[in-house]
Order: structure tokens, then sequence, then C-alpha cells
């Protein structure tokens, strides 16, 4: 494929990288026309003489759309197209518009642009080549749907996040935690997302708000863990990572390190070698992450947790129960037993909080016991999550559990066996 052709492909099917990602690792910024490239900056136009790096960027941006405009809905998708891609370029080039959703799937522009206007999109092109077909597992939680905007009497904020946030971008709800949030940016807006109401704010990460929270956490010697979310706090580049964590480790009372983060299952290629070599820089450093379907743990992804259990950093999954994903026991079961084996612990799964415009994901209470029920004595202990709920109001994490102790005398406990 030539370099106009390239360009061609990439303006008919990508979008141009939108503004406010300043902070993730370095991404070449390109003008795409048809048949030219000009690279912002370098007051150069495609004919005969490009840049190395935008011959290598274009390179790149042209072999996605031709992966884009075949492979999700093809059975006979190369995973390995994506194994030397670059986690910037891929980004990059996500698919974040009605339009190139239209022309990938010929989904109705009139119904998902009022969605996309409230609730922004964002699909890489690797997570888009593991979609099988319309309204499969990894469909549903990236593609935009009109249900979402049936919100009403629904709110943005269910848990209470923004009434315990003792200071902007953190949140102080247990005795010896808080969460700090890194950014908006995600690799991919589920549709799923608790912060729905947040995510895809193109604020840049403010290390102004980190020390803020710093000095707060320095305030309170009960915090010994501090959880960094988002967002997606592993879209930082490596040196803004690091120097957050610098900081946070530096505090005397603070004990361990947590980072949520789902790049691990979203894009893989994000997890390189010298973001694990600086992770363990700061041990005892945990990771959790989210897969929800059997269908996301694939090789790169297997490849990306291998990265940094050798590195030593304990690996979670907190799954969320979603309707027409993992809402049945054979899926879970599957689930958990293929994250056993890429060395990931099965941690929690979340019952659906009533986000705003997530009630066409939800499911009732009964199907998550159903579940529950179904792993424990069928499977190994190590791959049965813990089932909560979060309490509306910021009350908090609650666990749940089909009922086993049938009676309790003073000299006699009745219990049921799986």
């Amino acid at each position: 494929m030539s370099l106009p052709q390239m360009a061609e492909a990439a303006a008919d099917v990508l979008p141009l990288l939108k503004p406010g990602v300043e902070n993730l690792a370095p991404v070449a910024k390109f003008s795409i026309k048809k048949g030219q490239v000009k690279q912002k900056g370098c007051g150069r136009s495609s004919g005969s003489s490009h840049s190395p790096a935008a011959v290598q960027s274009l390179h790149s941006i042209g072999r996605y759309a031709a992966i884009i405009q075949t492979a999700p809905l093809d059975m006979k998708t190369d995973r390995q197209d994506f194994t030397n891609a670059s986690w910037t370029d891929l980004l990059s080039a996500s698919v974040h518009t009605s339009v190139d959703l239209n022309r990938l799937f010929q989904v109705d522009i009139h119904r998902i642009e009022p969605v996309i206007k409230r609730f922004p999109v964002r699909i890489n092109p690797y997570y888009l080549s593991l979609i099988r077909r319309k309204h499969d597992p990894v469909w549903i939680q990236a593609v935009p749907d009109e249900n979402e905007l049936h919100c009403e009497r629904q709110s943005g904020d269910p848990c209470g996040e923004n009434e315990q946030s003792p200071v902007p971008g953190l949140i102080h709800r247990y005795p010896d935690r808080v969460v700090l949030i890194a950014g908006g940016q995600c690799s991919v807006y589920c549709r799923h997302c608790m912060r729905k109401r947040a995510v895809g704010s193109t604020a840049a990460f403010s290390m102004d708000s980190v020390l803020r929270a710093v000095e707060y956490i320095e305030r309170k010697p009960l915090i010994r863990e501090v959880i960094i979310s988002g967002g997606d706090p592993l879209l930082l580049a490596d040196s803004i990572l690091a120097d957050l964590l610098q900081r946070l480790r530096a505090v005397a009372h603070i004990e361990i390190l947590r980072i949520h983060s789902r790049v691990l299952c979203t894009l893989p290629q994000r997890i390189t070698p010298a973001l694990a070599e600086m992770l363990a820089r700061f041990h005892p450093l945990y990771v959790n992450t989210q897969f929800n379907h059997p269908q996301e743990i694939t090789a790169a992804a297997a490849d990306a947790c291998k990265l940094l259990a050798r590195a030593g950093i304990p690996l979670g999954c907190q799954t969320v129960l979603l309707r027409g994903v993992n809402d049945d026991p054979q899926t879970m079961k599957r689930l958990v037993q293929k994250l056993l084996q890429i060395r990931v612990r099965p941690y929690y799964i979340h019952h659906p909080d009533p986000v705003a415009g997530t009630r066409h994901l939800r499911v009732p209470l009964s199907t998550g016991l159903r579940i529950m029920q179904a792993l424990r004595g069928f499977t190994s202990g190590l791959a049965v999550p813990h089932y909560m709920i979060d309490l509306p109001g910021g009350g908090g994490k609650v666990p749940l559990l089909p009922e086993y102790l049938k009676e309790i005398t003073k000299d006699r406990l009745v219990v049921r066996n799986y």
C-alpha cells in the first residue's frame, strides 16, 4: 500500500487524535486528508518526502485502517497483526464518532449520535478486533446503545463519590484507604462504566491536584493504602506515573499502592518491559484489572499479565456482572478459570451500580447469587471471587452469598453444601 493510499484509508476510517491527551506517552499527531499526510509542526505535506516518524506512523495507521475495515466481524482475523503495534498509535487510531461506527458496522447514525454527545465513545483497534459479531459480549461493552439515554431517575454518581471527595480528585470512603483519580482518559470508554459521568474528560492530568491530594494524605495517618484509578492511570506516560508513585511512596504511613487499570484487557500493548520494570520499583504494589468475558482473554492479554507477574506484581480481576455479557454460570465459570491460567486472581464480581445510562445492562441480584452458587464447589476456590454490591450514597461495598447456613441451635449446625 502506498503512502497516499494509506492516508486515504486512514481518512476514510479513523478519526484524528482527540485533544486532552497531553500527558499520555508521546503520540505523533497527524492531519490526515485523502492522498496526503501532514505532520503538525513540521510544515511538510506528503509527496516524495516524509519524515521517518511520519512514514512509520502512517504505515501503522494505514495497517490498522485495513484491519478495522475487515476484521471485527470476520472470524479469520489474524490477531498477530497487533503483535508489534505501538500502544500510542493504537490509541490515536481509536474510533470515536458515529460516522466511524457506521462505516464499520452500518449502525443508525441518527440513533447513535445523541448517545455519543452525552456519553463519548472510544474503541481502539485492538479491542475493536475482538468483536466477532454485532451485539456480542465485546460489542455490548464498547459500542453505544440508544438505551443509554433511557436514564430517568438514575444518578450519575449513585455511590456518592463526589460527596466523599475532600479535595479534587480524591475519594475518601473507608478509614484506611483512598482513591486517587488520575485523569478521565481510557483506552475504551466502557458503556457500563461506574464513572460514566466523567469518563472521556479532556481535562489534562494535573500534578497540582496530585500535590493537594498528597498533602491531604499526609495529614491523615490512618490512611495506609492509595488506590490509583481514573479513567485509566496506565495511560499516563511512564515518567509521569513514576513521579506520582514516588510522591505517594514518600508518605511515611502509606504501606500499599494499588493501580486499577483495564488496559491489560483492552489495550495490552501498553504493558511494556519498561513499564513493568518501573512499577516494580514501588513494591508493595498491586494491580487490579477488569476482564468480563472469556473472549477478552487473548494471547496479547496473557503476555501483558505475564510481564507484570514476572515483575512481582500481584494481579486481581474485578469483573462487572452485565446483561448479555457474563450473566450465566457457564460463561462466568470459563472466565474465572481462564483468568487463573494467565496469573490473575478473580477478586470481585461487581453487581452493576445503578449509574445513569446503564439500566439496560443491569441484572437482578438473583442472577449473581445463582452464579456464585454455580461456582462454589464446582471449581477451584482460587477461582471464586467475592460477589459485591456497592451501597447507594457512599455506604460502601457489601458481599453477598447464597444461603448456606440453614439452622443454628445450641448443639446443632445445619448447613447446605454445594
